[in-house]
């Protein structure tokens, strides 16, 4: 039996390939899945719906705010399965021919309650590998952050490269951040390296829960993504996760803890943000 008096969390993780028909039945399989055990907010990785052969895939697969097969899905998974949806990210047309890179929220019912636009760009060579990404040449940056009511408190969304940029954190947390989403699709490289340790900082940090959705194995446009999806509690605890494949990490979410916690090590009360102070030589 489901405890309903619990509020579980669920952070899905996939391995998308170039079909968005394909990828959006495993999401479907992934937010059922999720349901069946109780979750009432389940989140999917960046790119769920299209990890293209080409980067400029993701422009033929674009879609108008409001209307799309992509969208569609989203509305109609979040209703059906009864439960809040961070629905990962997809592409939505913007200026110049480009997109945007959109994480969508979908309350219980269906509606879509909250759209957060991807602010930080990967520009990146990857140390040591081949790989070089350009985000920018297809993407256009998003320019606010979104905190919004949920039933379970308030909820932050980034994305994946976001998740390096603690300033915008701080900036949720001014907005009353106590969950945060974080889809992502973290190279194997980047991911070995740094991404337990940045999913866990952002919530030491802003002593909230971090549901952290990444895309995990091998794909068919020859990139690796690292996976380990988890659920990290305000005190860095890793309350589940993945290492790789499809799969879904399911965790509580204590609204009381929270609170115990934050008591208990008032941090957040502590902070002081100093003007005018710089170093001399």
């Amino acid at each position: 039996m489901i405890d309903v008096n619990k509020i579980r969390l669920a952070a899905l993780q996939m391995a998308s390939g170039p079909q968005v028909s394909a990828n959006l039945i495993e999401a479907g399989r992934l937010i059922e899945k999720a349901a069946e055990n109780g979750a009432r907010l389940a989140v999917l990785p960046e790119n769920f719906a299209l990890m293209g052969l080409q980067d400029t895939d993701k422009l033929a697969a674009g879609e108008q705010p409001g209307q799309g097969p992509i969208q569609d899905f989203l509305a109609h998974a979040a209703e059906k399965a009864k439960l809040w949806l961070v629905g990962g990210t997809l592409p939505l047309r913007a200026a110049d021919g480009k997109v945007r890179a959109s994480s969508l929220v979908f309350d219980a019912h269906g509606n879509q309650v909250g759209r957060y636009d991807k602010i930080h760009l990967f520009d990146v060579n990857v140390p040591g590998t081949q790989e070089c990404y350009q985000e920018s040449d297809t993407v256009e940056a998003g320019t606010h952050a979104l905190v919004l009511d949920t039933p379970f408190g308030r909820l932050g969304v980034a994305i994946c490269y976001d998740i390096r940029f603690p300033e915008l954190f701080r900036q949720m947390l001014a907005d009353g951040l106590d969950l945060l989403a974080i889809p992502s699709a973290f190279t194997a490289r980047t991911g070995a390296a740094h991404w337990e340790l940045l999913v866990r900082t952002r919530s030491v940090e802003n002593l909230c829960y971090t549901v952290a959705a990444n895309q995990g194995g091998f794909h068919v446009n020859g990139r690796e993504t690292f996976g380990h999806s988890m659920i990290v509690d305000p005190w860095g605890k890793i309350l589940a996760s993945h290492a790789q494949g499809a799969g879904v990490v399911m965790a509580e979410f204590d609204p009381d803890h929270l609170q115990r916690v934050r008591q208990a090590f008032p941090a957040l009360q502590h902070r002081k943000l100093l003007a005018g102070n710089h170093s001399h030589p």
